[in-house]
């Protein structure tokens, strides 16, 4: 059987941490995923709450925060109780084995400090075309056909 859980999706409060009686350490969040379909012309969130144990728990707490987006790679909990009124409820956790950052780094500001798009060389002026980097080389002592598609004698088969 199987049962392993991969997520990507942006926190909704900063982590809950805590450490149980016997001393392990316990974080919790929730996780608000996106689907990947709209309905009606609007995407759907679901809200999946994830419990991160031991030093996975410490690394959340210390290094997550609300509206980051985290990758979440673990597995279901589904967990029986009985409610204040006697009736069964069942809950699903996602249990967290790891936690990655699936962003750049932010500065103290809360800007993200990658920039917005790839270093881009400088454009060429249109008055003076330059060629791409490597396109003199590639043309020295080389002239490509001006049809992808040649003639092809019978003898130039390898068959």
């Amino acid at each position: 059987m199987l049962n392993s859980v991969i997520l990507m999706g942006r926190l909704t409060a900063d982590p809950d941490y805590r450490t149980t009686q016997s001393g392990a350490a316990l974080a919790r969040f929730t996780l608000a995923v996106e689907r990947d379909y709209a309905q009606n012309g609007e995407r759907q969130t679901d809200f999946l709450d994830v419990i991160a144990w031991r030093s996975t728990a410490d690394f959340v707490s210390k290094y997550f925060q609300k509206g980051q987006l985290v990758a979440v790679r673990g597995s279901v909990q589904v967990s029986s109780y009985t409610d204040r009124e006697g009736n069964k409820r069942r809950s699903w956790d996602i249990v967290a084995d790891q936690v990655y950052f699936a962003e750049g780094r932010k500065d103290s500001g809360g800007a993200d400090t990658r920039p917005a798009h790839p270093a881009q060389p400088p454009q060429p002026q249109p008055s003076q075309p330059q060629p791409y980097q490597g396109e003199q080389q590639m043309m020295d002592g080389y002239a490509p056909s001006p049809s992808p598609y040649q003639a092809v004698a019978d003898d130039d088969l390898p068959f």
